[in-house]
């Protein structure tokens, strides 16, 4: 019998597992030089989000005296000690791939971090005269008389602690004084240069010249610090018309909230770290001590440098779709066919164009769109803002709970309105995840209702970096479910039965179970049954349940998960028929597919959803089935070709680590993003080719007779 707690991995520890395989692009020495600054950065940003959210909760349960244990068997005191562990580890391997690997190949290849001690004379003259206009008057010294003392510091800043040797007659006790960076400070400064590219940090700059700040007052040390507040929202939501103020508060409260993490130069003395820690209430488990600059992620700064394009990925520009005819409007590709898009190798363009279209067109009456995240000058809520001035009809879900975007959609909630569309600020006690935008436009043949749906965000910015499966429409039961859909979540009613979607929190997990147990009882009968998935993420013990009675059942099931899992695969008689990969690469791997063989009559869904309780109990999303046989047929190749992935794949192994996908004796190694992208050239030039041939002449045969 197989103990309970066995059957699942610790969600925060698979998580941790993810930014590790994001690490190991960074140590990749067959990546070009700057993309792997640019994974490293990554791996520190999400660490960042971690510390915060995950952490920071962990830690409000262990100070509430919490000892539930998580479905991996594991207290949040013990969780908090296992996290602890695996990020020292993390933080060490990451200043070893920046130290050891990253800064010399980049000084080779011209872009040098420079050190105080190797400036050149006209290098210090430039800071001498940049401290001069610039820093002293910009930067403030805070003296810190006691910890009471001690000043309020943002989230995720940089500052300095400065040690002052202590005053005649003060029985020698230290002084201290903090100099805080702020938001806005540049943390590289650009250096002159012979040639290639020169640089110093900005704390490394003020540590030069630190002694101006203190006239008269030798400084004993300057050592540059940074901390991490718990952001781990809470918002009241018993009054949704106050739903705005109340996102405002908590965005108040996210800058003040307990420190859980202090990240500090490795210089800093016992006496200078003991002060920071009782000032700021840290624990020695949540210090990390660093011996490089603090905050990598502020070198994805230097990844954009112009000039060193042999240190960068060569680029992979998104094409025009070959199934869009740029000669007809959107409406008309529409009504000709189900488009099937797949981004970031089809480009995001016709999304946007379909709703600027439709702020222009006369015949539309109203849009109806969610908003998660959105660039800050986005065409699209431009658009949106553009058809209700026309006098459309435009409402808008706007989810104000997006984490770390939430001031950003306040401000493009407030802009909608004031252009004089209707907004509704996300639904009460839930968050509205799902992506979908419906048009619906007067036709001669009546009132037709065109449809958007994506497992991504309508934000062209990250249509190019993260992989999203967009599918647009105007199929009359999918127009009717979206628009019952919208009305159920903006009028706060009892959800009507929809005819081909399933949302959450009502009826998707129901209908994903199902789909699971269908292809169990198939099996059992002597069918033939198959399961393929890919998603971001499965925590979900229910549905990880179902998946092992299936497994057992012997359905053969194979899951493309790129970041966390808490199943465990390949244990014998457990799981023995489950195969999990999980693929990094230049693009980030969004997009959420399912496939259930179904008899034969193979049934193929896409989703905002992954497979979590968070996104299946507490948030709205939805799960489409694409029954164009043309467009489900793509998505099965594409699902087929990452599971054939010999390059960026890794599977998952029962103890939780992961191994790279080797490839087979005599099979040329397969990079499935690569593979995606040639298949989309060749897609586009054979589209081109064809449209050439269509508008060339035909002459007659020439008559021989």
């Amino acid at each position: 019998m197989i103990n309970t707690a066995s059957k699942y991995l610790n969600r925060e520890l698979s998580w941790l597992e993810f930014n590790q395989r994001v690490l190991d692009e960074a140590r990749d020495e067959s990546i070009p030089l700057l993309e792997r600054l640019k994974f490293l950065a990554i791996t520190a940003s999400n660490l960042d989000e971690f510390s915060m959210v995950r952490v920071g909760g962990l830690q409000m349960l262990s100070e509430q005296g919490d000892t539930k244990t998580d479905p991996a068997g594991m207290t949040p005191d013990q969780q908090l000690e296992r996290i602890s562990n695996r990020t020292h580890q993390m933080t060490i391997d990451q200043y070893t791939c920046l130290l050891a690997e990253l800064d010399p190949g980049l000084k080779d290849a011209g872009i040098k971090r420079v050190h105080p001690a190797d400036l050149g004379d006209r290098q210090m003259q430039f800071l001498e005269s940049l401290f001069d206009d610039e820093l002293h008057s910009v930067l403030t010294p805070m003296s810190v008389a006691s910890d009471d003392d001690f000043p309020l510091l943002f989230n995720r800043t940089l500052n300095v602690c400065v040690q002052l040797k202590p005053a005649p007659g003060a029985d020698e006790q230290p002084r201290f004084a903090v100099i805080p960076f702020g938001r806005s400070a540049n943390r590289l400064i650009t250096l002159p240069s012979d040639g290639g590219y020169d640089y110093i940090l900005l704390e490394e700059a003020v540590a030069i010249f630190i002694e101006r700040f203190f006239p008269g007052e030798p400084v004993v040390e300057c050592v540059p610090f940074r901390i991490t507040r718990n952001a781990d929202l809470s918002v009241r939501e018993d009054q949704a018309s106050d739903l705005l103020a109340q996102m405002v508060e908590a965005l108040d409260a996210r800058r003040v909230g307990d420190c859980v993490r202090l990240e500090i130069s490795d210089r800093v003395t016992t006496n200078m770290r003991k002060f920071l820690q009782m000032a700021l209430d840290v624990q020695d488990q949540s210090v990390y001590a660093v011996p490089g600059p603090l905050d990598l992620s502020a070198f994805f700064q230097i990844t954009n440098l112009q000039g060193f394009d042999e240190l960068k990925y060569k680029p992979w520009p998104p094409k025009p779709p070959a199934t869009i005819d740029p000669a007809l409007s959107m409406f008309e590709v529409i009504a000709n066919d189900d488009v099937l898009l797949y981004h970031p190798y089809d480009s995001f363009d016709p999304v946007v164009r379909l709703i600027e279209e439709a702020a222009d067109d006369p015949d539309v009456l109203a849009i109806k769109q969610t908003l998660y995240r959105t660039t800050k000058n986005s065409p699209v809520v431009k658009a949106l803002m553009k058809a209700a001035q026309n006098g459309k009809y435009v409402s808008v879900i706007v989810e104000l709970k997006a984490r770390f975007d939430e001031q950003q959609n306040i401000e493009q909630a407030k802009a909608l309105e004031k252009a004089g569309g209707q907004v509704i600020y996300g639904v009460r006690g839930l968050k509205t995840h799902s992506k979908i935008c419906v048009i619906v436009r007067r036709e001669p043949q009546g009132i037709q209702r065109y449809v958007h749906f994506g497992t991504g965000n309508y934000n062209e910015s990250t249509a190019r970096l993260y992989s999203d499966a967009s599918y647009m429409t105007c199929d009359e039961e999918l127009g009717a479910d979206a628009i019952s859909f919208f009305n159920a979540v903006t009028g706060f009613s009892q959800p009507q039965r929809l005819r081909k979607l399933e949302a959450a929190p009502i009826g998707l997990r129901e209908k994903l179970l199902e789909m699971i147990e269908t292809e169990t009882h198939r099996k059992r009968q002597g069918q033939n049954a198959a399961i393929m998935a890919k998603f971001n993420s499965l925590v979900d013990s229910k549905i990880i349940d179902a998946l092992y009675e299936a497994s057992q059942a012997g359905v053969p099931i194979k899951l493309n998960v790129r970041g966390i899992c808490c199943l465990r695969p390949a244990v014998p008689g457990l799981s023995d028929n489950i195969e999990v990969i999980s693929i990094i690469d230049r693009f980030l791997e969004h997009s959420r597919i399912f496939y259930f063989f179904h008899g034969g009559d193979e049934l193929v869904f896409i989703s905002s959803a992954d497979w979590m309780p968070r996104n299946l109990d507490r948030r709205v999303e939805l799960l489409i089935p694409i029954e164009n046989r043309s467009c489900a047929g793509r998505l099965i190749s594409i699902l087929e070709l990452y599971f054939n992935d010999t390059v960026k794949a890794r599977r998952l192994l029962a103890d939780g680590s992961y191994e790279p996908v080797q490839s087979k004796r005599n099979q040329a190694p397969v990079r499935s993003q690569e593979a995606l992208y040639r298949q989309t050239l060749e897609t586009v030039k054979q589209a081109d080719q064809s449209r050439r041939t269509m508008f060339e002449p035909h002459h007659a045969p020439s008559n021989q007779n």
